[in-house]
């Protein structure tokens, strides 16, 4: 975790492209293949290194809106959001790479993000804050 202008920024890596089915996992410091999903990813889909959610005891996920990125890719960004869901697999959010977007202008990625998640799961959007505020409850419990 880094600080811009006092915001939080978390490292995170890309696992799976938007827009593909080839889907990777972060293992011991690199990118091993996964599986292949039989549906595409409407976002770009990772992980947050080294910060773990004991929900899944799997590193924190984390989906970035925008256009689709290249698998490995290392990105540190404050969070836009928390896609909150009922099972506690909770991801973080990130916007586009390039400057603000007004969330209204985000809206048709997050209805995708939303739909993707079946309803039983309660998938809903929070706020910047509530990441923030959940990824450091995680952070700590995180490091040695």
């Amino acid at each position: 975790m880094s600080q811009e202008l006092g915001l939080p920024q978390w490292l995170g890596i890309v696992e799976w492209r938007a827009g593909t089915t080839e889907r990777f996992v972060w293992k011991q410091g690199e990118l091993v293949p996964l599986r292949t999903e039989t549906w595409a990813a409407p976002v770009n889909y990772g992980c947050l290194p080294e910060v773990w959610n004991p929900a899944d005891d799997a590193e924190v996920d984390a989906v970035w809106l925008g256009p689709p990125r290249e698998v490995g890719t290392q990105v540190r960004a404050v969070p836009l959001g928390l896609l909150h869901l009922a099972d506690g697999d909770h991801k973080v959010i990130f916007g586009h790479p390039l400057g603000d977007t007004e969330r209204s202008d985000l809206e048709p990625e997050l209805d995708l993000l939303l739909a993707w998640f079946p309803p039983e799961r309660q998938a809903k959007i929070l706020s910047a804050s509530a990441a923030q505020d959940w990824l450091h409850g995680l952070a700590s419990k995180s490091l040695p």
